[in-house]
């Protein structure tokens, strides 16, 4: 599941001429089932495409792999190895910009 956020602006102030001050838009991976965290296959601060694997849970003898809806860089990381999540814990934050 993905929740995106638009975060403040690049830059507090006004814009010189011909600039253009945009917002960075943050989206949030977050656990759609109770699961183990059995593999983290990504870094924080990769770049990463539509599509590209986040991490694998492990449920019931089953590997389910957590993808990205949307390419970006990880900005943070909120699970590890062996941790337990439950539905709707935050496992990670991409930045689109």
């Amino acid at each position: 599941m993905i929740d995106r956020r638009a975060g403040g602006n690049a830059r507090v102030g006004e814009a010189a001429a011909g600039e253009r001050v945009g917002c960075a838009a943050m989206a949030e991976i977050r656990a759609e089932i109770t699961a183990n965290v059995w593999q983290v296959v990504v870094d924080e601060g990769q770049l990463i495409a539509e599509g590209d694997e986040i991490c694998i849970l492990e449920s019931m003898k089953m590997e389910i792999p957590v993808v990205t809806e949307v390419p970006g860089v990880v900005r943070e990381l909120h699970v590890a190895p062996e941790q337990v999540v439950h539905e709707g814990d935050l496992i990670a934050v991409i930045d689109e910009s």
